[in-house]
């Protein structure tokens, strides 16, 4: 395939993977994008994107999508010689050996891994809840009232019960002592504001295609995209599933503009907060507009009764990697960054 940008592209996230600790799937793509460059089984599922450029390339994670057809066809059982070349706690895996049968599994699920890939990655990634949870004590400490709560891009609604882990910020825990989901997080800098009260009155949450939590398949994609070599990771995501299929939680499928327009305009006696992770990157520039004037017309509503914040983890304005933790809080809207973060939560560096 002559697209320089795709070889570029998976290389990039080759490096990310290594550098977010999963050598495995750092090394698979390493040998996808050698792959690519000799036209072998690869290019048939990339043709949706041979001629987009690399900036487009990172927006809607290709890389990411292949990795996680991949992982999804492993977890299915349905490809055994596949399975048998990936990691498992006690068993170590050799790239090089799961490529080859990568290639022939392309080659035999070419239709299946092509469809997957149609769709957004949706990590549903629950240590993100170890960024933003600062973000709502600060926001409890600052106005004092309880929170309702709205997550936009919320996948399957896992971290909608972020109140509900067990955190620990460096020396210092937080959160339910009986939680089965449970993060330690490498902290730097000052404590966040655990001493706030924090209750959270209300909550929702919306997604363009949520994931359906009752449905094997839907919970299996889940998992996909979690790195096959990142254990603790796939447990932890195993016990918030649990969580909120014993909580019945429901994600509403709707467009993030219209929805956050109908449900999120702040009440008095309570802090209304729109939050979201790792969402923005996907959206269309003119949805990305949409939504930010929304957010600003439910801000111009905002009183010291009535305050409204827009919580968010993200990549920094007009940049493709680093992540940070942005508080915007109304009435004043004040905008600041809380902390700068590992993208799937491993370290925070509180800012605030």
């Amino acid at each position: 395939m002559d697209n320089p940008d795709l070889t570029r592209a998976f290389l990039a996230q080759a490096n990310s993977c290594r550098v977010l600790g999963s050598p495995f799937h750092g090394d698979l793509l390493t040998l996808a994008a050698d792959d690519l460059q000799a036209g072998g089984p690869v290019t048939a599922l990339l043709a949706p994107w041979a001629t987009t450029d690399y900036r487009k390339l990172v927006g809607d994670a290709v890389c990411l999508r292949l990795l996680g057809s991949l992982h999804d066809l492993v977890l299915s059982g349905d490809d055994p010689a596949l399975a048998a070349t990936y990691p498992q706690p006690g068993r170590d895996a050799d790239p090089a050996v799961a490529w080859i049968a990568a290639r022939s599994a392309i080659i035999r699920h070419e239709d299946r891994l092509a469809a997957f890939m149609t769709h957004e990655p949706q990590t549903n990634e629950v240590r993100r809840s170890a960024c933003l949870a600062p973000g709502f004590l600060a926001i409890a400490f600052e106005t004092g009232l309880p929170i309702r709560a709205f997550e936009v891009a919320a996948s399957a609604g896992l971290n909608l019960n972020w109140e509900r882990f067990r955190y620990r910020f460096g020396d210092i825990a937080w959160g339910d002592p009986a939680a089965r989901v449970t993060m330690e997080t490498e902290w730097t800098g000052s404590a966040p504001a655990v001493d706030a009260r924090v209750e959270v009155i209300e909550r929702a949450a919306c997604d363009r295609r949520p994931g359906d939590l009752t449905d094997p398949i839907q919970r299996r994609r889940l998992l996909a995209y979690i790195w096959p070599d990142q254990f603790e990771r796939l447990d932890r995501i195993r016990a918030a599933i649990d969580l909120a299929l014993s909580l019945g939680v429901n994600v509403e499928a709707a467009d993030a503009v219209a929805w956050s327009a109908r449900v999120a305009a702040p009440q008095a006696g309570a802090v209304t907060v729109l939050y979201h992770s790792v969402f923005w990157q996907y959206m269309p520039p003119e949805s990305q507009a949409a939504l930010a004037r929304v957010i600003a017309d439910h801000g111009a509503q905002a009183t010291a009764g009535a305050p409204f914040a827009w919580l968010r983890m993200e990549p920094p304005p007009e940049k493709l990697s680093g992540m940070e933790v942005r508080l915007t809080l109304w009435p004043g809207g004040e905008d600041r960054v809380l902390a700068q973060t590992h993208p799937h939560g491993a370290w925070v560096k509180w800012l605030n």
